[in-house]
């Protein structure tokens, strides 16, 4: 076995560790290309030109197709965190909203200032429209 062969497949175990660590589904690709540069070099050791043009294919090759499988296997996160865990949800009005000042709500035990299009009087339900920053957007739920 030539030196290049054994460097082709250095670069590969180098390239899948990161892809092991970095779990993107990239640097697979280029575990592929320099195993197939690596087994290229293997019958021509001194095509070099070659054996790095067969790297940079096939690499760039199986990106895309590496893509669609990878966005198949994956599935979004059922779970919402954060203040998207927010979005949609009930809260109570602790403090009376108007149109023009912003109020308070109650959402489980965090307290929130909210603003509406229209006046809410403290204790109604309102549901969750959007957060920017600090402040909750929200609408007053029909009782």
């Amino acid at each position: 076995m030539t030196t290049t062969f054994w460097i082709w497949m250095a670069a590969a175990l180098v390239f899948l560790i990161i892809e092991l660590a970095t779990p993107t589904m990239v640097f697979i690709c280029f575990t592929a290309g320099a195993a197939a540069a690596g087994i290229y070099a293997e019958f021509y050791p001194d095509s070099y030109w070659i054996q790095g043009g067969m790297f940079a294919v096939v690499s760039v090759a199986l990106i895309p197709l590496m893509r669609r499988f990878a966005s198949r296997i994956t599935k979004p996160s059922p779970q919402r965190s954060n203040v998207d865990r927010l979005i949609g949800e009930t809260a109570i009005v602790t403090q009376q909203i108007q149109p023009d000042l912003a109020g308070k709500i109650r959402f489980e035990s965090e307290i929130w200032a909210a603003v509406a299009d229209e006046a809410i009087p403290a204790e109604a339900k309102v549901k969750v429209l959007s957060i920017s920053g600090t402040k909750a957007k929200v609408e007053r739920i029909a009782e």
